[in-house]
This record gives structure tokens, C-alpha cells and sequence, in this order.
């Protein structure tokens, strides 16, 4: 679910490298050079022969296009540079334990004086590995279950089945991922899942099932997604008190869209940037493969990150988004823009703001259009306590929030869809800790003073806890 998107219940992921080891999680091999190899150090060399021990059912013919830049090297020390690239792509495909590599000089009737032979010793993954652990997700927690079959084919191909279980969603999928060789970010993968989640501030209860495919692909420096996904939909009132609104829009529907997304990434964590940015535009379009639901959707997300003095971090953020509807029908609940909360405009209740129903159980709606923008400073804790250890995982921030959400008359130009978004802005100013949790997620506790509250919006005024991947 996301920070934004409310009711776009995404299974979890289930494909990608996550059962490999990251590239800037490896550390560079320290070959030590016997005297015999010492003049070979700034001297031409040439890689006769790269041996791979520990094979068991991965193909040669997958490993070849990983291994390849070896063959060029031309001295020693780009010979240890190349072999540890070539070990971090073994490692990134995630059929791998281990791999080590050993330099050798060639021995044989063949052997040049300045051939080299590169070993690579592997241990492969088991045929099936399974996994217990836990996930935060945007203000909840997930008990997670999964079983991986890495390597399922011979050729980097992995099958996931996983099962979570939390506060507000429950979910169960499986997926099929394939890479090309030779080129891991360019990649196909195969989803069924179930999803049900539950919204409290709308009185929703949403159940999805789904299938869809994708395909990655890197593009100059951009990471590009293209999805087709069929999804069939429950919507159903979680509390008896829900509004005719509500109830008005439960019932199935099925939703078959096209999506599209692009991601530029330079920052140097995904949770606590210290500089670099970020750019992410994603559009979707419904309705022309089939289904209920008729839309466009665009949406953007910018972060741009900056070191200052004393181990400080300036840090600004931007998102935006316009679902258009096709057609005479009108837009469902389940597609909505949602706003509000401590990953979002912190002071405010998740979600909670907003378009709402009349009456009393005054649900919330979603809108149409939104945008929201944050300014956070970062600064390390004060008298740099645990300095070098756990300390160092604590930062203070100052932040400023500010954005809107609403509904638009598409009857109306352009200029007063952004003079109604102008309108009723929202915003708050608070500062408190962040923990960060690995490179996976990160901890909030805040004390925010929520300013430009509109009528009908749940505030929280004082102190707030957040917890997820996605912050403004």
C-alpha cells in the first residue's frame, strides 16, 4: 500500500535480487601477491583460462556473460579489478552462497610467461530456502512467510511463493522472475496474488485478485518498468457506521491496466540520503485492455538531497498527481489519490484529509489531484552520543510539510485545476528523532503542530509516531 495511493494494494515484492547480495554490500577481495606474480604487477598480462568450481545445476552458458570482462585485462591490478566486478555479478544473480576468487599464474605445455589462470569457487543455493521474518510498511507491521526456489531453471530464474500477515493487510502471491544473461536489470517477471487490506478512515474493506506482468529495463540512466495487470476487486463497508458513499461504491469490479514507470536514483541510501536525487514518474492507463475502470493516471515523486556543515543534511521533496477519468463513469474509491499522516503531512491523522462524505461517519474519499512537498534538516543527535556505532542510526530532523487534495471539474481548464489545488493549503512544522532500520526502513517519533486545518480534517496535534519505506 502506498504512502500516497491508499488503495492500490500491492502484493509484496516478490521478484528482484533480493536473494543475492547488493553490490555496495561487498567488500573488495584482498588478494595478497606471491613474489612470483610481483613482476607481473605493472607488465602486460594475459588471461589464458577462468575456471568456475562448484557448478551444480547453473549453466555455463549464463555464467560466461558475467565472467567475460576478465579476459580483458591487460596488467595484474586490472585483472583483481575485473575478476572482483565479475565476482559481485555472480553474487548479484542470488543463486550463490559464496563466491571466492583465486589469481594464479597458467601452468601447463600451453602456459605463457605472463598468462594467468582466474578460479572462481562457488557454492550454490539450496533448491529451496525458506524465510521467517518481519516488515514495516507504512505505519504497520507484517509477519512474513516465504518460500524461494532460486535457480530454478539453471539460469538465474527464481520462483516465490509468500504469505504475510499484518495489522491492516493480508496478502499471499506467487511469482516467477527471469533475467536476461548477461544483463541482470533487464528482466521479466510473472505475478498471482491476493490482497486484503482494510482503511479504517474510509470504512473500506478492499480485496484484490490479481495477475500481471512486467518487464525492467535500464535506459541510458533510467530504470524503466512497463506492467500489464488484470486485478478483480471486493469492495465492501469494514464498519456498520459506513456512509451511503460508501456503500454506494462496494460491490466487484475488474480493472485491467497499462502502466508505465521511470526511475531516476543517485542517492546514496534509500532511507537517510546524504546527497543525490531522486526523480520517479509513473502513469497508468485503464480501460482500453478491458475491465470496469476507465482512467488515466500520472504521478511523480522528486527528492533532492544536499550535505551542509557539521554532518548536516538539507533535504526537499516534491510529489504531485491527476487521475483523469474516461469516459462518463466516474472515478472508484479503490483509484483515488489519499493524503495525510506521519509518512505524508505529518500533524495530520493517516490519510484524513480531504473530500468526505456527509453525515456523521464522515468517511474519507480520496481526491482527484493532489501535491505535497516537504523541507527536512537532518543533524546527528546532540553531543554525538554512541558516536561511530549505534548512535550514528539516530538522527534529528526539522521538517516543514505542505500539500492538498481534492476534487477537480474537468469541465474547467487547466489554470483553475491549480488555483483549486492553490487553495485550503495544508501544512505543519514539528521536529523529532529518525532511527534508521538498515537500508530497509526507518523509524519516526515527532512533535508537530499541524497549521492550515480545513474543516473536517483529523489532526494529531503533539506527538506522532511513523514507521514505513516512503517518507515526504
Amino acid at each position: 500500500m502506498g504512502t500516497v495511493h491508499a488503495r492500490s494494494l500491492d502484493p509484496l515484492p516478490m521478484h528482484g535480487p533480493e536473494l543475492g547480495v547488493h553490490a555496495d554490500d561487498i567488500e573488495a577481495p584482498e588478494i595478497e601477491l606471491e613474489p612470483k606474480q610481483e613482476v607481473l604487477e605493472n607488465k602486460d598480462v594475459v588471461v589464458q583460462r577462468v575456471h568456475i568450481d562448484g557448478l551444480g545445476r547453473t549453466k555455463e552458458d549464463l555464467l560466461t556473460y558475467e565472467i567475460s570482462g576478465v579476459f580483458r585485462a591487460k596488467n595484474l591490478i586490472d585483472v583483481m579489478r575485473r575478476s572482483h566486478e565479475a565476482r559481485q555479478k555472480l553474487l548479484r544473480l542470488g543463486i550463490f552462497r559464496r563466491v571466492e576468487v583465486v589469481i594464479d599464474t597458467s601452468r601447463g605445455e600451453d602456459a605463457l610467461p605472463n598468462g594467468l589462470d582466474v578460479t572462481f569457487e562457488v557454492t550454490e543455493l539450496r533448491r529451496m530456502t525458506g524465510s521467517y521474518n518481519t516488515m514495516v510498511g507504512n505505519n504497520e507491521g507484517s509477519m512474513v512467510l516465504g518460500l524461494k526456489l532460486p535457480n530454478v531453471l539453471g539460469r538465474a530464474e527464481k520462483m516465490t511463493f509468500q504469505f504475510s500477515y499484518g495489522t491492516k493487510e493480508t496478502s499471499y502471491g506467487l511469482s516467477f522472475f527471469k533475467p536476461q544473461p548477461g544483463h541482470f536489470e533487464r528482466n521479466i517477471s510473472l505475478n498471482m496474488y491476493k490482497v486484503t487490506g482494510q482503511f479504517p478512515w474510509s470504512s473500506l474493506r478492499e480485496t484484490d485478485r490479481g495477475v500481471s506482468a512486467e518487464m525492467s529495463f535500464p535506459v541510458w540512466k533510467t530504470s524503466q518498468t512497463l506492467k500489464w495487470e488484470g486485478v478483480w476487486r471486493e469492495l465492501g463497508c469494514l464498519a456498520r457506521t459506513a456512509s451511503f458513499a460508501v456503500r454506494e461504491e462496494s460491490g466487484h469490479s475488474l480493472k485491467s491496466s497499462l502502466s508505465h514507470s521511470m526511475v531516476i536514483d543517485t542517492r546514496n541510501s534509500s532511507i537517510l540520503p546524504k546527497k543525490g536525487g531522486l526523480l520517479k514518474i509513473h502513469q497508468e492507463l485503464a480501460g482500453y485492455t478491458g475491465g470496469d475502470a476507465s482512467f488515466l493516471k500520472e504521478d511523480f515523486e522528486i527528492q533532492l538531497n544536499k550535505t551542509l556543515f557539521w554532518d548536516s543534511v538539507l533535504s526537499a521533496s516534491l510529489w504531485g498527481g491527476l487521475l483523469l477519468p474516461i469516459g462518463d463513469k466516474p472515478t472508484s474509491i479503490a483509484d483515488r489519490f489519499y493524503l495525510g499522516g506521519p509518512t505524508s503531512i505529518r500533524g495530520f491523522s493517516m490519510y484524513s484529509m480531504g473530500p468526505q462524505s456527509e453525515g456523521m461517519a464522515g468517511d474519507y474519499l480520496g481526491g482527484e489531484g493532489y501535491w505535497a512537498g516537504g523541507l527536512h534538516l537532518y543533524t546527528p543527535l546532540p553531543f554525538r552520543p554512541g558516536r561511530g556505532g549505534f548512535g550514528d542510526l539516530f538522527r534529528t530532523h526539522f521538517f516543514l510539510n505542505a500539500g492538498n487534495l481534492c476534487n477537480l471539474n474537468y469541465g474547467q481548464g487547466p489554470q483553475a485545476h491549480l488555483k483549486k489545488l492553490a487553495e485550503c493549503i495544508r501544512w505543519s512544522y514539528g521536529l523529532g528523532i529518525v532511527l534508521r532500520l538498515g537500508n530497509i526502513a526507518r523509524l519516526e517519533l515527532n512533535y508537530c503542530i499541524p497549521m492550515g486545518v480545513q474543516s473536517g480534517d483529523r489532526i494529531c496535534d503533539g506527538v506522532q509516531f511513523g514507521a514505513g519505506i516512503r517518507f515526504l
